[in-house]
């Protein structure tokens, strides 16, 4: 295979084991070489602008130059580079701030080698991957925050001061409502956010972060 069609990779884990068990995943692909190793995002960073590389596998929690960071200082020295977060967690959170930083693929450590050599091989072509886990837990998320929004400017409120532990009583006085009202309010919010009693809507507030 001629070295133009070849996708040049670089390898970011602070884990040793990891690193070399994805080189040694990869090089039995004939279309991928991998073109170094880093241990950190300030290496990494210095690796890249040697190696020129076309994929970056990157692991997300490092010391040092985290791999959020260094996504978006490659992104800015080179924007051509493509980016996959490959991370132990997945916390919805951290793939937001890491796509927003400019990766173009987000996988869990326990992607198959098929589905790893499929995604780099996306990458390359500029086209996304995120892991079945990932894609649905955004779109949970995404459906949480929805049914948040359905709620009125006064259900918001009433939500607010369940999650401060306002009975249905503390709530009609601190909004000047009869108590038939407040405990109409609150059927509605149970409903809107599709949870069975006050403990799941206040669980359910907090979890997503809906009330401040």
């Amino acid at each position: 295979m001629a070295d133009a069609d070849v996708i040049r990779v670089v390898v970011v884990d602070d884990h040793e084991v990891v690193r070399k068990g994805l080189t040694a995943c990869l090089s039995v692909e004939e279309d991928m070489r991998i073109v170094g190793e880093a241990c950190d995002g300030s290496q990494v960073l210095e690796l890249c602008k040697r190696v020129q590389p076309q994929v970056v596998l990157m692991d997300l929690v490092m010391p040092e130059v985290g791999g959020i960071e260094a996504i978006r200082e490659l992104r800015l020295n080179d924007p051509q580079i493509k980016i996959i977060a490959l991370t132990s967690f997945q916390e919805p959170d951290l793939v937001k701030e890491a796509l927003r930083e400019g990766a173009i693929s987000y996988l869990l450590k326990n992607v198959g080698a098929e589905d790893l050599s499929a995604a780099i091989r996306s990458a390359a072509a500029g086209k996304p991957t995120l892991a079945p886990e990932v894609t649905l837990d955004l779109v949970m998320r995404e459906k949480k925050r929805e049914s948040f929004e359905a709620l009125t400017i006064r259900e918001k409120e009433v939500l607010k001061l369940m999650v401060e532990g306002g009975s249905n009583p503390d709530i009609a006085r601190k909004l000047f409502i009869s108590r038939s009202t407040a405990r109409a309010h609150v059927s509605n919010i149970l409903a809107k956010l599709g949870v069975a009693n006050r403990a799941e809507a206040v669980a359910f507030a907090l979890r997503n972060k809906l009330v401040r």
